[in-house]
């Protein structure tokens, strides 16, 4: 249970020194740690789809989540070019420091960013899972999408996850969420 100061807000520009210590130390034993440029890049492409979280005023977590087509990914290894247009929210990134985890802060910044994700009208939240995660991403009501391919830079264990947060907006055309594949089965 949560009974310190926590708040969720934006990423801004002072907090990249923290955000990469995070990242850093989160992905050092799975050897997934990004380029800082590359990271930037993909809250430069939703700044408000991006938090930081702070406990007593100390940054001790973040998520970057940004547009990208259902079934598809960022590269880890470039920086994001190109803005995507998408019903699809990826959710790239959600780390908390080590000590600090197992207190509900990755549930309330997941909530954060789905309340986010609802209020611009998004109809899924996607994220690749990486080192053994996708347990608790199940039970965040993820959903595991192994068809989908995913290259050996998000390593081993990597699997790919969707939920859906809105019903699909009827457009009477093919693009619907049953033409993506998801037709009802969620």
């Amino acid at each position: 249970m949560v009974t310190a100061d926590v708040h969720i807000r934006p990423v801004s520009e002072g907090d990249w020194a923290d955000i990469m210590a995070l990242e850093a130390d989160a992905y050092a034993d799975i050897t997934l740690s990004e380029d800082p440029d590359a990271l930037k890049s993909r809250a430069q492409s939703s700044p408000a789809t991006c938090f930081v979280l702070e406990w007593e005023w100390r940054t001790v977590g973040y998520v970057l989540a940004l547009p990208y087509p259902l079934f598809s990914y960022p590269d880890l290894t470039r920086s994001e070019e190109v803005v995507h247009h998408s019903r699809n929210l990826h959710l790239h990134d959600l780390v908390i420091a080590a000590p600090y985890r197992r207190r509900g802060l990755g549930r309330r910044l997941l909530h954060a960013l789905t309340a986010r994700a609802r209020a611009e009208a998004y109809e899924q939240i996607s994220l690749v899972a990486v080192g053994g995660s996708d347990a608790f991403w199940s039970r965040n009501g993820f959903r595991a999408r192994r068809e989908v391919e995913l290259p050996r830079s998000y390593g081993p264990q990597a699997v790919y996850m969707s939920k859906r947060v809105l019903e699909p907006v009827a457009t009477g055309r093919l693009e619907t969420s049953a033409a993506q594949g998801f037709g009802g089965r969620e």
